[in-house]
């Protein structure tokens, strides 16, 4: 699968296709050669730049109703689809999002946990680059375009950081920063990664590297796995500045100490668990990702 960058095409009127005015005055028309047949293939993400790869954004969402209006609204409107992943909502999250984009694709998660969500949406996504944006609009989808532009530049996973140079964050305690910095640290050094931040869920990646990165865990610790496998994999890893907003309604289930513990536990796992080792023990949620197999 090939990396593209393209500028994007200028407004093109249909009704003058294929013929060009001699004068400024209006003159005779002179026959122009047939547009090139990859033209239609490219997705203007601005007056400068337009992309060939397809990219699908997943939304794992639970009764976000009320905060998926802002979410929606800083999705970029070039990109191939958007999948919300309904983690059984007891309120109206996947009315809200048929009718904010009619266009949306709703997977209805059969298990539990973010990483369940995640790994559901993963498996039903068509586009070649993937996107994660959490739904409860601590995330800026007008950052997209920094993702897909790591991408198609070359990486094969770019992750976000609110630590790196430009990034920032507004929903962190001391408590959560200091965790973060002290696992970050670990994954560092026992992994060789190089990362400003691990527990982040904003980031993207080409589809192609699920084969790479065999996920089977269910949790909010499936980030880390993430990191961590595409470190261990081999992939080209980009950071990509990224600012985190406080969420707009409503409660996390996010815990720092009981969350915090899950991700150690993925950490220390991991430094004893080879590539080979992984795939011959991957589980029902890995298989399925890594087939692309809907539930």
């Amino acid at each position: 699968m090939s990396s593209v960058l393209r500028p994007a095409a200028p407004e093109h009127d249909p009704a003058t296709a294929g013929v060009e005015r001699d004068g400024a005055d209006g003159g005779e028309r002179r026959p122009q050669p047939s547009p090139s047949p990859t033209a239609g293939r490219y997705r203007p993400i601005s007056s400068h730049l337009a992309i060939a790869p397809p990219v699908s954004v997943v939304i794992p969402a639970m009764n976000e109703a009320q905060n998926l209006p802002h979410v929606f609204k800083t999705l970029p409107d070039w990109i191939h689809e958007v999948v919300l992943v309904d983690g059984n909502s007891t309120d109206d999250t996947v009315e809200v999002a048929r009718r904010l984009w009619p266009d949306v694709k709703v997977v209805q998660q059969a298990g539990k946990g973010k990483g369940d969500a995640l790994i559901s949406g993963f498996a039903a996504c068509t586009g070649d680059i993937i996107v994660m944006v959490d739904a409860d609009g601590s995330a800026d989808g007008g950052e997209i375009v920094s993702y897909v532009s790591a991408l198609v530049s070359g990486a094969d996973f770019a992750k976000g950081s609110r630590f790196a140079n430009g990034g920032g964050t507004d929903d962190m305690t001391f408590i959560r920063k200091l965790g973060n910095w002290a696992l970050c640290t670990v994954v560092n050094a026992k992994f060789g990664a190089r990362y400003t931040d691990l527990c982040y869920g904003y980031n993207a990646f080409w589809k192609h590297c699920l084969d790479e990165i065999t996920l089977d865990c269910t949790g909010f610790e499936i980030e880390t796995l993430m990191n961590i496998r595409v470190v261990k994999a081999g992939l080209r890893v980009q950071e990509v500045p990224s600012h985190e907003y406080v969420r707009i309604h409503g409660v996390s289930n996010l815990s720092a100490v009981r969350d915090g513990i899950r991700v150690l536990k993925v950490i220390l796992k991991e430094r004893g668990v080879t590539r080979a080792a992984r795939r011959r023990g991957a589980g029902t949620l890995g298989v399925k990702v890594a087939r692309g197999e809907t539930s």
